[in-house]
C-alpha cells in the first residue's frame, strides 16, 4: 500500500516531512512495516499558491521481507525499513494525523491518498512541471482504486499523487533532524563552523554552506520542526555527516529518498513555446545586453529563430549577477530557469555559455598617410580628416582590435543561498551513480 500526503504546512511553521513519524506509528499499530526509504518529492517550484518548498511525502507499507536498513530514529528508537514486502491494503484511520495540519493558514489545503498500487508516472511528471487540475487527479485515483481525503480545498492530493507516482530514476537523499514538538517555536542553534567542517570532510554531500555569502544552507529560515537537513548521494555518508554537526539537541531524524537536485522540473523549449509557471532550458543568442534595474535585478534578453524572451538574475542571486553583467550581444547561451507570469521573464537558475562573441572595438583613430598626424573624426559614420593637410579617410581606416572578455565558455550557477530544491548543482552534473 502507498500513502501520500501534501500541503499540510504554512509559511510560518510546521513541515510536511514531520508527518512521517506519526505515519510510522500508525502503521506499526496495524502490524505493518515500512518498505524502502520514505520519499520526499519536490513539485513545480513555480506554483503561485505553494507554501514553502512545495514538497510532498510518500511511504510504501506492507509486511516486510528481506534485508532491513536503518533509515532513522524516532525519540531514541531506531526506525528500519525492509527492502521489499508483501502486498496489503488495509483500512487505516490515517486522518488522525490531521491534528498536525496548519489548517488555519488560508493557503494550506491538505490531501491524503492511500493507494493499493503505484500510481502512473505521468502524475509525477505533470506535477513537477505543470499546474495540474485536481479533477484530473481524482479521475486517475478512481481508476486505480485509491482512497483519498481532502481538507478544505484539498489541493494536497495533487502533490500526494505525484509523490506516490515518482519512480526512482534520478535521485538523491536528504537526512532531516527534528526538534521535540514543544520546541518548534523556540530559537535554535546550528554551529556554522561545524557545518563548514562537515562540508569539507564529506565528498558527496552538497549545498551545505555558501562560502561567498557565509550562509548556513542546512538550516531552515523559518521555525519549523526541522532543525537541519543534509543532502547527499550516499545514506551512509549522510549519517556520518549528521554526527559532525554541533547544534541544539534534537530527538528524531530520518533519511528521505528524494528527487531534489535532479533538474526534473526542467523542460527544453523554443522561445515561442515558453509558458508561465514552468521551468525551462532555452538556447539562444544575447539580443539585449544586461541592464541593472531598481532593486539590483539584472535583466537581459536572448532570441532564437522563434522569438525573444527576457531573462532575469534577481538580487538574491548575489554574485551570479556579476557574471550576467558581462554578457554581450551575440553571446550564445543556454539558460535554465523558472518562468514568471508578471513580469514575463525567465528567472535564471543556471546558465551555460556556449560561445563568447568576438566584439570588434576601435582602439584609436588612424594617422594621416600624407603627413603622419593623427586624424580626427568627422562624426559617427562620416570617416576621418587630417586637420593639417585636409586628407580624408573612411571609417575602416581606424585601428581596430577585439574587446578582451573575462567571461569564459562553460557553466555558471546561482550561489547556494539562492538555489532551488530541484536545481541540479554543477557539482553533480557529471556524476554517474555507478561510479560512487
Amino acid at each position: 500500500m502507498y500513502i501520500g500526503i501534501d500541503d499540510t504546512d504554512s509559511r510560518s511553521g510546521m513541515c510536511t516531512t514531520y508527518l512521517v513519524f506519526p505515519l510510522i506509528e500508525e502503521i506499526r499499530n496495524h502490524g505493518l512495516d515500512l518498505i524502502g526509504y520514505p520519499r520526499l518529492v519536490r513539485l513545480n517550484p513555480n506554483i503561485p499558491w505553494k507554501t514553502r518548498g512545495n514538497g510532498a511525502i510518500s511511504i510504501r507499507v506492507g509486511k516486510g521481507r528481506g534485508k532491513k536498513i536503518k533509515v532513522g530514529e524516532m525519540q531514541g528508537e531506531e526506525i528500519f525499513a525492509y527492502e521489499r514486502g508483501t502486498h496489503v491494503f488495509e483500512e487505516i484511520d490515517i486522518t488522525r494525523i490531521s491534528s498536525y495540519f496548519a489548517l488555519k493558514d488560508e493557503n494550506t489545503n491538505p490531501g491524503i491518498i492511500l493507494s493499493p498500487v503505484k500510481l502512473p508516472e505521468k502524475l509525477y511528471w505533470r506535477g513537477v512541471r505543470e499546474i495540474v487540475p485536481i479533477e484530473f487527479v481524482e479521475q486517475i485515483l478512481r481508476r486505480y482504486g485509491a482512497r483519498w481525503y481532502r481538507f478544505k480545498l484539498g489541493r494536497g492530493i495533487i502533490g500526494a499523487s505525484a509523490a506516490i507516482a515518482w519512480k526512482r530514476r534520478n535521485y538523491t537523499f536528504e537526512l532531516l533532524t527534528y526538534l521535540p514538538r514543544g520546541m518548534w517555536s523556540d530559537d535554535r542553534f546550528v554551529d556554522s563552523k561545524s557545518v563548514v567542517e562537515m562540508d569539507k570532510n564529506t565528498r558527496w554531500t552538497f549545498d551545505n554552506y555558501d562560502y561567498e555569502n557565509r550562509y548556513v544552507a542546512i538550516k531552515p529560515n523559518s521555525k519549523t520542526p526541522v532543525l537541519f537537513g543534509i543532502r547527499g548521494l550516499i545514506p551512509g555518508e549522510l549519517m556520518r555527516a549528521r554526527e559532525m554537526i554541533k547544534s541544539t539537541p534534537y530527538n528524531s531524524w530520518i533519511i528521505y529518498l528524494t528527487n531534489q537536485a535532479t533538474d526534473d522540473h526542467i523542460v527544453r523549449r523554443k522561445i515561442k513555446d515558453v509558458k508561465p509557471y514552468e521551468s525551462v532550458k532555452i538556447l539562444g543568442t544575447v539580443s539585449k545586453e544586461p541592464k541593472t534595474i531598481e532593486g539590483g535585478h539584472v535583466i537581459f534578453a536572448i532570441s532564437d529563430f522563434t522569438g525573444e524572451v527576457e531573462c532575469t538574475a534577481y538580487e538574491p542571486t548575489k554574485g551570479f549577477r556579476d557574471i550576467v553583467r558581462q554578457l554581450k550581444l551575440g553571446d550564445e547561451v543556454e539558460v535554465y530557469g523558472g518562468v514568471r507570469e508578471e513580469p514575463f521573464t525567465v528567472n535564471v537558475e543556471k546558465m551555460r555559455i556556449l560561445k563568447v562573441a568576438e566584439i570588434r572595438v576601435k582602439l584609436e583613430n588612424p594617422r594621416c598617410p600624407v603627413c603622419g598626424r593623427k586624424m580626427e573624426s568627422m562624426g559617427r559614420g562620416k570617416g576621418y580628416r587630417c586637420r593639417k593637410c585636409g586628407t580624408r579617410l573612411g571609417e575602416d581606416a581606424a585601428i581596430y582590435g577585439f574587446l578582451k572578455r573575462d567571461i569564459k565558455e562553460g557553466w555558471y550557477e546561482v550561489p547556494v543561498i539562492a538555489r532551488r530544491h530541484l536545481a541540479k548543482p554543477l557539482k553533480l552534473m557529471t556524476v554517474r551513480r555507478e561510479n560512487l
